[in-house]
């Protein structure tokens, strides 16, 4: 199996594009990515476009881009859509089947219609009854509520605790995402306000909550040796794991809903894969923030503290800004918004530039391994994608 490469990444962006459409999106992200890579349309062997939008297929990628007649996949797969579809790509370069792919994503979730919208967001079929009907349409940051408020009982954490731990982690995501142009918050002052907003599920408020924004990003994934060949600077992707649950909880008086085993599972596969021995060697990661609340509940997930130590170590400043592993420069979704077609590549578009120094005033000295982690789906669901990558300049 080859090495592979990702060296070229751009994403559009984030906020309530009203003017533009899908097809806009991906032009501005897809284009940038073709440019950095200095490649042509005609140039790219598959492409592999992640959109949770049901009315969506593959060809609105191919006919934004005109790329014209070769293998494309539409992949969806909740939040993990985008990472799901990175996967894929790199497992075709891997093979041999493709020498240069594309990885796209796009969502629009400001102005897409209601049908669309209500699609997307639900969990469950539309024909589900009992327990899934009643879940079907709840927003997420409640079903992240449920599992802070089963945490919290777990582990003797009160809601005012877990809430201030939240805060820390929204200001400095916050901090970060002011120095990201993509970010819909770029250039504001201190990154918006201190004060979190209202309540919309304890211990959540609106500010810990992900926006529902429009946007776009876009990657060039190669084998490393074409990389190297052209005197790029690259990331290689080291090793993944990719886990989907079952509903355990259902069935299992075992499963405890207070962390996700699926993405427990993914970590420890990519560094299996990847053959790092624990996060001394890890310089960055980019973990998905649909809310702050699934940042917190993932640093025990992926190992990085103690089972009920998340909030103490956030309170202690082990994730804050001056920390020595990074967490989500670019802001995350919380500065980005939730494009679950495109916030997987996003992610992934993060470590590339920190990889490659390409990061501007939010870069990080000395970056040499980054770990994105991404979740779609939720209650026993999930799909959990967690990736290494490594600096290839």
């Amino acid at each position: 199996m080859r090495r592979v490469a990702v060296v070229a990444a751009s994403c559009s962006r984030a906020g309530a594009r009203y003017t533009e459409s899908q097809e806009d999106l991906l032009v501005e992200a897809g284009l940038a990515a073709l440019a950095m890579a200095g490649v042509e349309p005609e140039d790219i062997d598959a492409a592999w476009f992640g959109c949770t939008t049901v009315s969506a297929n593959h060809a609105l990628l191919n006919f934004s881009l005109k790329l014209g007649y070769l293998p494309m996949t539409k992949v969806s797969n909740a939040g993990a859509t985008g990472a799901d579809a990175f996967i894929r790509a790199a497992l075709a370069v891997a093979s041999g089947e493709a020498d240069v792919a594309l990885v796209a994503g796009v969502e629009k979730r400001t102005d897409a219609g209601l049908a669309d919208g209500l699609e997307s967001d639900r969990v469950f079929s539309p024909a589900a009854t009992g327990i899934e009907a009643m879940l079907r349409d709840l927003h997420p940051a409640t079903f992240t509520s449920l599992y802070l408020r089963r945490y919290g009982a777990a582990f003797g954490l009160s809601l005012e605790e877990i809430g201030e731990a939240l805060d820390a982690l929204a200001r400095r995501s916050r901090l970060r995402g002011a120095l990201t142009p993509w970010s819909a918050i770029y250039g504001l002052e201190a990154g918006y306000s201190e004060d979190a907003g209202p309540v919309v599920a304890p211990p959540l408020r609106l500010g810990h909550c992900a926006p529902a924004f429009d946007g776009a990003a876009a990657l060039v994934v190669t084998a490393e040796a074409w990389a190297r060949q052209r005197g790029m600077p690259y990331a290689v992707l080291e090793g993944f794991g990719m886990v989907s649950g079952a509903l355990e909880g259902r069935y299992s008086r075992r499963y405890a809903y207070v962390g996700l085993p699926e993405l427990r599972t993914a970590a420890a596969r990519a560094f299996s894969e990847a053959g790092v021995d624990g996060w001394e060697a890890v310089d960055h990661v980019q973990i998905f923030d649909r809310t702050v609340g699934d940042e917190l509940l993932a640093y025990e997930d992926l190992g990085l503290v103690p089972e009920g130590r998340a909030v103490a170590a956030v309170l202690d400043g082990m994730f804050g800004v001056e920390a020595r592993l990074q967490v989500n420069t670019d802001g995350g979704l919380l500065c980005s918004g939730f494009q679950a077609g495109a916030s997987g590549v996003r992610q992934i578009a993060e470590a590339f530039v920190q990889l490659t120094g390409r990061a501007g005033p939010r870069q990080l000295p000395h970056v040499r391994r980054s770990v994105v982690a991404t979740v779609g789906g939720t209650l026993g669901a999930a799909t959990a994608v967690v990736s290494v990558f490594r600096s290839g300049a």
